[in-house]
């Protein structure tokens, strides 16, 4: 029997420090700490080698790159990398020293997502990042250089000291690098983080919504001019150079998570582990996960949520596409007068061939709001 093609992602819960905003599971970096969580890591992915083929392999955290390089080349070099498959791993710029890049490459990964945020020094340092913004671009050119072709960098907009003049800025100085994708989001005040306290000690005034709406429409405007196609909310990138590994996740397709706090997806069942390393260390066996939570979908729900994730795609939802993968008809299980309100108010448009509807798309106007229009169709 053949094996199953499924998208892996790996949750290397480390970092040097943590930043202000980040709600992410990670913990500080320890050298024997993650000795003993690579290994626990390795006989995971080789028990599910016998299971599935792993169409993309997405490397996440916490801070990857942080780990030394000896137990990077024992993680890389047990997932038995093939140069057709994407394979990305996040990395923040102060990591990146050129040995460790070439190492990188030379091991299989081939797309290299760096936690820039900001290129401006006083967000940086609002944000509690770990490095500059001098160190920012040496990482990127330094990538390049060194033979990554593919490069996505994270940015953040809406940031209380970062006025529209300073987001333009930064724009223009992101596409003037040599970067392939860029990854936009809007500052959030999570609970329990260092800046939702700060937050609700009323230490800063946070951007309004307009304000944060107008920074990203401007971002629409001007990567679009620059060559960076938007295909979905908060991602653009030049044509052939967007992510397949969350483009899985935007078609609602099933996926391998592994780690603390790592989601997998698979037949319609959720399962999260256990967002807890040590624990994770001490009870997680290949053949025996410890979930923090497990859910199971029934097929409307599936459904739903598919439209949830289509939407968010620069094309949106295909009613053949989305039939074929859920066995319903988008416009028999949404609510009609909801649809009309979205299209009174011009934040969808329906997708038309040959004067027949075939799909729904957010409008510009649309992106904006996708939240609330993704709620809604829930």
């Amino acid at each position: 029997m053949p094996l199953l093609k499924i998208p892996l992602y790996l949750h290397i819960p480390f970092c040097r420090k943590k930043c202000a905003y980040c709600d992410f599971y990670s913990v500080e970096y320890s050298q024997s700490l993650a000795q003993s969580y690579i290994k626990v890591l390795i006989n995971q992915i080789e028990y599910f080698k016998k299971e599935y083929l792993f169409s993309t392999v997405y490397i996440g955290g916490g801070t990857p790159s942080v780990l030394t390089e000896d137990l990077l080349a024992k993680l890389l070099k047990s997932l038995d990398l093939k140069p057709t498959q994407e394979v990305s791993l996040e990395a923040n710029p102060e990591s990146l020293a050129e040995r460790k890049l070439k190492l990188l490459l030379d091991l299989g990964i081939n797309r290299l997502s760096i936690g820039v945020q900001s290129f401006e020094d006083k967000v940086l340092r609002f944000l509690q990042r770990a490095h500059n913004s001098q160190q920012a671009v040496k990482a990127i050119e330094l990538a390049q250089k060194k033979g990554f072709k593919n490069i996505n960098i994270d940015l953040i907009y809406a940031v209380p000291n970062k006025d529209f003049k300073l987001w333009k800025k930064e724009l223009k100085l992101a596409v003037s690098l040599p970067i392939t994708h860029i990854s936009l989001y809007s500052l959030s005040y999570e609970e329990g983080t260092p800046l939702f306290l700060k937050l609700k000690n009323k230490e800063f005034t946070p951007l309004n919504s307009e304000e944060e709406a107008e920074m990203y429409k401007y971002a629409l405007d001007f990567l679009e001019k620059k060559g960076f196609y938007q295909y979905e909310v908060s991602n653009f990138s030049k044509r052939g150079y967007e992510c397949r590994h969350n483009l899985s996740y935007w078609a609602n397709s099933s996926y391998l998570g592994l780690g603390p706090s790592a989601v997998s997806y698979i037949k319609g069942v959720r399962k999260k582990y256990i967002d807890d390393v040590y624990e994770y260390i001490a009870k997680v066996r290949p053949e025996r996960g410890v979930f923090a939570g497990e859910e199971s979908l029934n097929p409307l729900q599936k459904a739903k949520e598919t439209a949830v994730l289509n939407i968010r795609r620069r094309k949106g939802i295909d009613f053949a596409e989305f039939k074929k993968a859920t066995g319903f008809d988008f416009l028999e299980i949404e609510d009609r007068a909801f649809l009309e309100e979205l299209l009174k108010r011009k934040l969808v448009a329906l997708k038309r061939k040959n004067s027949q509807v075939y799909g729904l798309r957010l409008t510009k106007k649309g992106f904006l709001l996708a939240d609330y229009v993704a709620r809604e169709l829930l």
